[in-house]
């Protein structure tokens, strides 16, 4: 019963936003139907938010404004629009099947064309208002990587690429790009984690770095290459933690999955910062943690565990105190899934799979995807001080990666804890209202490829049907979007404008780009299509789109519910 009643309070908190979201994007689509047939010269009869009956509504000259019950959409009712209207002789110039085929065109483009000049707008005031952005500060860089052989480290902030300025990882991106194939010069700002070095100032320095063009994995990306240095991310290992049995500071209290936020009243946010604070804590005989509880669901509970730092085994230092980066600490096991049966808890700690070391949770995801069904895989476990041999059959599973893609691929019913750190934000303005809507422009633009390439990926089963979200998905990144802010409602909106600037001109019968598509054929061929053969074409788009509707739907209500 609770489970039901919390469904049913997200559902009402949702509707306001929702409502006012999609109120705005028809209202500004059926706007630019209305305002180019008036201009066309054609009678229109009816504007109306919504369908069904109508709950208000007031006439003004010879049109008839109302908003209707079902708030799913609207229409613009013209005088003579449908081919069998009985139009007097003198009324065909207000008629709308009397203009000719080119004022046609222009009425119906003119909905969706408001959807993309209104998703310019909208970004474009985004970008005005300031809008946040990855900082273009490197994450974790590994040694045995091509980014670490060219010199570049943990931390680092990169300026400038090819004397050309960046500060968001997307200006580094897209450099990335522009320069890919070429040895180019990155301006860095070292990030200082040396306990001796507070005093100092960061220092600058210039790594020369050739960029490989490599394919790109992206589906909803129009080029088939992006620029890349092998190893080089923004994402930093966290402070989750994983907790040996012997630790000092688990009978005080820490447990594995817990998020340090603080050593010593200084603020950590990286497994890196960590380290660095133990060790500028070297000569400080009491250690202070502030640590957010793994238990507490809502995040915001904290407890402070204090240690004597005469404790540690040899130094102050994370081995010392029995902590280590919950990597490879099982998170989460499924119920009824192929770890359970064996055995397998959360808070365990993988050691080795079918005998090979376990560094990083990569590992284990490769072994199990590797596994030939040749008997059961022999998993050692660390529980506690206990060490557990356990063995596991994997089971093949229909798995959706981070791209959208599915795959099928061998699980056993793990998963990690989420152990990555805050990326760091830069807000970045445009406060020239020309650079700002050119912006607007850029951003509206990108989306309507990557829109049509989601189109054109889901045709060639590149990409999931599973990722085709309705009106309940709608709603609640409306109503998250609404929680978070403005601008992150006007992002919710600008991009849904943009999916109905696109949708509308599919070329499907009952939608805008079908009747563009009937005029297409009747400017080639010089007179229309004939009734008959447009109600076929109708028919067949009515069901297209009613069927597009049911599996969103379908989509929608099995990941709420995770059927």
């Amino acid at each position: 019963m609770e489970f039901i009643l919390e469904y049913l309070n997200q559902g009402v908190s949702a509707i306001i936003p929702f409502v006012i979201l999609l109120g705005v994007l028809v209202f500004v689509h059926e706007l630019g139907h209305f305002m180019v047939a008036r201009w066309c010269g054609v009678r229109v009869e009816v504007f109306s938010l919504g369908f069904g009956k109508k709950i208000f509504q007031f006439k003004r000259g010879a049109t008839t404004y109302a908003i209707s019950i079902i708030p799913l959409g609207g229409y613009v009712k013209m005088f003579g629009e449908q081919n069998g209207d009985v139009v007097q002789e003198s009324e065909r110039h207000e008629s709308f099947s009397h203009k000719n085929v080119w004022n046609r065109i222009a009425i119906v483009s003119a909905g969706p064309l408001m959807n993309f000049f209104f998703a310019v707008v909208v970004f474009g005031l985004i970008a005005f208002l300031g809008e946040e952005h990855l900082q273009s500060r490197l994450g974790d860089i590994s040694k045995n990587t091509a980014a670490y052989a060219m010199g570049f480290r943990s931390g680092d902030l990169i300026q400038s690429i090819n004397n050309e300025q960046v500060s968001t990882w997307e200006d580094v991106s897209e450099k990335l790009n522009l320069f890919r194939g070429l040895k180019v010069d990155f301006v860095v700002q070292r990030e200082n984690t040396e306990p001796k070095l507070d005093s100092n100032p960061k220092s600058i320095e210039t790594i020369s770095a050739e960029i490989q063009s490599i394919e790109n994995l992206n589906p909803l990306s129009a080029s088939s290459l992006v620029g890349e240095i092998e190893g080089l991310k923004q994402y930093s290992t966290g402070t989750t933690v994983g907790v040996a049995g012997g630790s000092p500071l688990k009978a005080l209290g820490l447990k594995v999955g817990d998020q340090i936020l603080k050593v010593n009243d200084q603020e950590v946010s990286t497994w890196r910062s960590l380290e660095s604070s133990l060790a500028k804590a070297q000569n400080s005989s009491v250690i202070s943690f502030e640590v957010r509880d793994v238990e507490d669901k809502k995040g915001t509970e904290v407890k402070n565990i204090t240690v004597s730092s005469a404790i540690a085994e040899k130094e102050l230092s994370l081995g010392g105190l029995g902590i280590e980066s919950s990597e490879t600490y099982v998170g989460k096991v499924r119920p009824n899934s192929p770890a359970e049966k064996a055995g397998i808890q959360s808070g365990d700690r993988i050691s080795y799979v079918s005998g090979k070391k376990i560094n990083q949770w990569e590992d284990v995801l490769n072994n199990i995807k590797a596994y030939d069904e040749s008997g059961p895989l022999k998993i050692q476990l660390l529980r506690e001080d206990s060490v557990l041999d356990v063995e596991v059959v994997p089971s093949m599973t229909t798995q959706m990666n981070q791209l959208g893609v599915e795959e099928k691929r061998f699980t056993i019913g793990i998963e990690a804890w989420v152990n990555v750190a805050k990326p760091e934000l830069t807000k970045v303005r445009h406060l020239n209202p020309i650079t700002a809507l050119g912006r607007g422009l850029s951003r509206t633009s990108e989306l309507s490829v990557m829109t049509v390439m989601s189109f054109v990926r889901l045709i060639q089963q590149k990409i999931s049907h599973k990722n085709i979200g309705g009106v309940i998905a709608i709603g609640q990144a409306a109503s998250e979007a609404f929680k978070v802010g403005l601008v992150y409602f006007l992002q919710m909106m600008g991009i849904l404008s943009v999916n109905l600037f696109i949708l509308n001109l599919l070329p499907i019968p009952v939608l805008d780009g079908g009747h563009l598509l009937f005029y297409t054929i009747e400017l080639i061929k010089g007179s229309p299509l004939s009734m008959s053969k447009m109600e076929v074409a109708q028919q067949i788009g009515l069901v297209l789109l009613l069927s597009l509707m049911v599996l969103s739907l379908f989509n929608d209500v099995t990941r709420v519910f995770g059927l």
